[in-house]
Formats: C-alpha cells, structure tokens, sequence
C-alpha cells in the first residue's frame, strides 16, 4: 500500500476526487454528463461515484489496488474513474481494440481483483486469458450490485501521487506497457492547460474519443474539475458530433487526424454551421494542409498543433495554433507552459539551436512510470529528465521541429504502432524468412503500416501475410500492403542495422 505523505505535502496535494467535490458543491444541480439516456447533474454523479466507491470497498478493493474496465464510452466509466478517484484505487483502461492476446496481457499485467465490463465487450473479455476473480458486467448486473451498497460516503483516501489511471501504450518490444498516470499529474494538466487554452473551464466538451486515451480520459476530467459538461459519446460519429455543434458552443473539439476528412464530408452540402467552438483538433502535422485550412474555416476555430504523449500530457510542444483558412507550410511546435525541455545528443550534452536533439522532459503533467515495469523506468528516466524518444530541433525564435522518432514508431490515427511487434508475429511463420514493417503517410490515418516481407514459401501472397496478424493483433496494426523483396534488397548499415528510411523511399517511388 502506499505511503502517506507528510502533513505539508497531503495540503499542497489536489486529488481529482476532491477537485470534482468542489465543483458538486457550486452547483449539484448543473449539468455533469449528457447522454443517449439523458443529462446527469453534478449531485447525482456525484452520488452514484460515491456509491461505486462504497461497492469498491466491499469488493476489498484499497488504495493503491487496481480496478479493470474494459467498456465502450458511457457513463458508468466516468463513475468508476470519480469513485477510483475517492478511494485512492487505479483504474486500468485497456483498449478495447486490441485481439485477446492483448487484452489478456494488459489484463494480467493491471493485477487487478475485480473488472467491469460492458455488453459489448464481454465476450472479448472471457476470451482473454487472465487471473481476475470477479466481474461485474454494466447494466443490471452492475445497478444491482450499486444497490446493494452502502449509501455512506466513503472516506477521501487518496493522495496527489497515487496512481489514478492506467493507460496502455504500445512497447517497442510489441507488449502493452501501462503509463501509470497520478492525480497530480492529471491536475497540472488540467491546469496548464487552462493556461495555454487548450481547456476551457465551464465548457462542453464532446466526448467521442475513447476514454481509454489520454484524449478522452485527460478532458473529461479536467471538464469535470472545472464545472463543465461532458457529452457522453460513443465513438466518432460524424452526424452526432455535427448536430450537437449545432446546438450548443463547446470548448475543444477534440478531432483525430483520422477523423478532420469524415467530419467535412458530412459538412458538405449541408447549411449546418456550428454554434461556436473555441479550439479544434490536435496532431496537426499529420492532417494535410488543405484539410487544415478546410475544416478551421468551417468550425470557425484555430488548429491546435499539439506534440505530446500519453506519459507527458501536453508537454513538451501543444500551446501552437494553426490560424483560422492557413494551409501551413510548417509545423513548428510551440513549447507547453510550465514544462522544461532539453535536446541532447547521444551522449546526453546539450545540442546548439538549429541541431537535432532527442527530447528531456520535466513537468508536473509527467507520467509516475510504468506499472509494475520497474526495469523500464531505470532506461527512460535519465538524472531527473523523462527521455521521450523523439529528435527535435530547436528554431533561432523558440518553435520547434520535430525531425525523427529515437526509436521507430507509427502514428495511425492517434494509435502508437511498434514495428517490432508486427515483425515478430510475421516472422514467427514458417513461411517467412524476414520481414520489415515501415510507415506510410496516408490521407485519411496520416501513417499506416506496410510490410517489406522476404517470402520462404514459394508462392506466398500479400493476403497470406495479412492474415498472419488479422485476430492476433489490433486492426490498425495489420498491414496495409505487403511487399515481397530478396534478403539482399533489404538496405542496411554496416552495422547490420536496417535502414527503415530507404524503404519508406522505395514506397514513395513506386
């Protein structure tokens, strides 16, 4: 169990549960969450995170202990996550997209005692292998079970650096690693940022992305702690989102680069203008510039050009705008508030402006590791800095590029992809001599993945390969083409390292 903190520091220690409070007792009767099924006050969320936390409780359940939840968005997640909140518990938040082996992973390593699951995943649940005793299932099973618990309010348990979420990320070995995200990270945050207007106190926030991101899950909370309105949304769904624009102002509209095309395909040939909308989107740089400059004129907002992770927040690089109709010609990041950045070079010096560096991180928005990979944590932080993985450049007026990622990664659609872990699973086939997963750009994903495949059976095809990793691995990790190629026309260095840009060229020609 943790430790508690001096009496000093248990005072100057915001927690989530009792930020949430504060905003309960300004106005129980505000709206909190809005849903398919209706609005639900500030009182009355309140109450039912306060009756989960009991049930939790009763469970055996203790600071410090996990809880699972393996659910599409609904309101019962944010229950849990404000009931977690109170008593000091974690909730591990797997993605639901992930094949059984991955969820069986993310499952066994949250070492959590009870998990609530949804209809829809339930069956994917009891498919993936894993050690947790009992479940409860949303719906009746789960009201019953809130019935049947005490209405007395639980006693406030937690503490600013106890853990309040875990949010899965992928590794570069290809194993789920859990970033382990505290209170007081959650709340600077929210904080910072209210400072650099990417969170918009009071505001409606519509809430599609999927709670088990950083997208979902950072602001609805900080939508919760500063008294606004979380619309309850299950996925991306460009007509809903569309209509609710309609109808009332919001403060971020929170976009993927995935989803900027679908949203203006809907807009188009319709008079539907939103209602007011303070900030859209995020990950600008992987959006097309025409899209860009397309879907700001027609919400009437800037683009946020955000650069961060699930394990800084919006540090280092999420203040930056893309102005209202601009089609950018760069996407020089603009460093967060309240965050301390080096670029250093192999040998952890600092680099000159102008010169690529890999990024140090300090902030109070920082990630506490991950969970329960302690020989993780001795390889990422470094003398007090967070080592980010990513290059980035330095301008003469403070902006920054960003120029390569230390290890190779693939952002598709907001999802982190490891080519280690595709390439483990092709090359796990008697079929398969070697193969090599790089990026692609792509309009609508902004990168997906592509095999460069060395075939041992005469006669294999792409469609052979594919389904090596339909089932066994997320969708947005299967590739999205394959290409055959002899051992010898795979380029490496003479170090024998292969040289992942020049196949990415070899795309870019043909």
């Amino acid at each position: 169990m943790p430790g508690t903190a001096p009496e000093p520091m248990l005072a100057a220690g915001g927690t989530v549960g009792r930020l949430f409070a504060e905003e309960v007792r300004r106005g129980p009767e505000r709206i909190a969450l809005d849903d398919e099924r209706g609005t639900v006050g500030y009182g009355q969320l309140h109450a039912r995170a306060m009756r989960a936390a009991s049930l939790l409780e009763t469970y055996g359940v203790r600071r410090g202990d996990a809880v699972a939840i393996l659910s599409e968005n609904r309101r019962e997640y944010v229950e849990l996550l404000l009931g977690c909140a109170w008593i000091g518990a974690v909730l591990a938040c797997p993605n639901t997209r992930g094949s059984s082996e991955e969820l069986g992973h993310a499952l066994r390593l949250s070492a959590a005692s009870v998990a609530f699951v949804s209809e829809r995943f339930e069956q994917a649940f009891r498919q993936a292998r894993h050690e947790i005793g009992r479940t409860v299932v949303f719906g009746e099973p789960y009201e019953a079970a809130l019935r049947s618990a005490t209405d007395r309010v639980p006693p406030e348990s937690a503490e600013s650096e106890d853990i309040l979420v875990i949010l899965y990320t992928s590794g570069t070995t290809g194993f789920a690693k859990g970033a382990a995200i505290s209170h007081r990270a959650m709340v600077a945050r929210c904080l910072i940022s209210i400072v650099d207007a990417t969170v918009f106190p009071g505001s409606t926030f519509l809430g599609w992305a999927p709670f088990f991101h950083m997208a979902g899950a950072d602001n609805v909370l900080a939508t919760l702690m500063t008294g606004g309105k979380v619309v309850v949304m299950d996925g991306f769904d460009a007509g809903r989102l569309i209509d609710r624009l309609e109808r009332e102002p919001v403060g971020l509209l929170s976009l993927m680069p995935a989803t900027v095309q679908p949203l203006l395909d809907a807009y188009r040939g319709t008079p539907s203008r939103p209602k007011g909308v303070s900030l859209v989107g995020s990950m600008a740089d992987l959006v097309p510039p025409a899209l860009l400059a397309e879907i700001t004129e027609r919400v009437g907002a800037p683009y946020r050009n955000s650069f961060g992770s699930t394990e800084t927040g919006p540090a280092p690089a999420s203040r930056g705008r893309i102005p209202i109709g601009v089609a950018p010609e760069s996407f020089a990041k603009t460093q967060s508030s309240f965050c301390a950045l080096r670029l250093v070079d192999p040998e952890g010096a600092d680099v000159e402006d102008g010169e690529p560096g890999e990024a140090l991180v300090r902030s109070p928005t920082m990630f506490s590791g991950y969970w329960r990979m302690p020989e993780l944590d001795s390889e990422i932080f470094a003398g007090g800095w967070y080592r980010m993985g990513d290059v980035l450049r330095r301008n003469p007026d403070g902006t920054l590029d960003f120029v390569d990622r230390r290890k190779y990664l693939i952002k598709s659609g907001g999802e982190n992809i490891y080519p280690a872990e595709i390439e483990r699973l092709l090359a796990s086939s008697p079929d398969v001599a070697e193969a090599v997963v790089v990026r692609r750009p792509d309009a609508r994903w902004g990168e997906v993945p592509v095999a460069f495949v060395v075939a041992r059976r005469a006669g294999l095809q792409a469609a052979d390969v594919i389904s090596l990793c339909r089932g066994r691995v997320a969708s947005f990790k299967v590739p999205k083409d394959v290409v055959f190629v002899a051992a010898e026309d795979i380029p490496r260095s003479a170090t024998g390292k292969i040289k992942r840009h020049e196949l990415e060229a070899r795309l870019q020609a043909t």
